[in-house]
């Protein structure tokens, strides 16, 4: 036969064929058992992921509820405040009504200082309040 000539089709034998497509085959497989792999470790980091979603979600809808409940809290404290206001002397209603004044003042070092935060940037300290 000779060797193939431009524009002729390379010719292979069976053997050679059958050679070329189990090796193709053993790649493919390869690259099949590397991706799943990969899809399992994916799947592990998703379910992982969803965990702390969900952990986050609980923490914030307990803090958002925390929230509301002390807005509450401080909303009847201050009518309570403001039922008695009257029944007091001049003097003591400017002190008291001063005292209010001061006590809605919080500053964030206050309340880091209150739960017992550690250092916190200032940048963050100026974006807060």
């Amino acid at each position: 036969m000779g060797p193939p000539q431009p524009g002729q089709p390379f010719k292979f034998t069976v053997g050679e064929s059958c050679d070329r497509i189990k090796e193709e085959f053993n790649f493919l497989q390869a690259q099949y058992h590397n991706l799943k792999l990969e899809c399992e470790k994916l799947a592990s980091e998703k379910i992982e992921i969803q965990r702390h979603y969900v952990m986050y979600y609980e923490m914030s809808y307990g803090l958002n509820v925390e929230m509301h409940k002390q807005t509450e809290i401080a909303k009847r404290l201050n009518a309570i405040i403001a039922q008695i206001l009257p029944f007091l002397s001049q003097e003591h209603q400017q002190q008291v009504a001063s005292a209010v004044e001061r006590a809605k003042q919080v500053t964030m070092t206050e309340l880091n200082a209150i739960i017992g935060l550690e250092y916190i940037p200032d940048e963050i300290y100026e974006k807060l309040e």
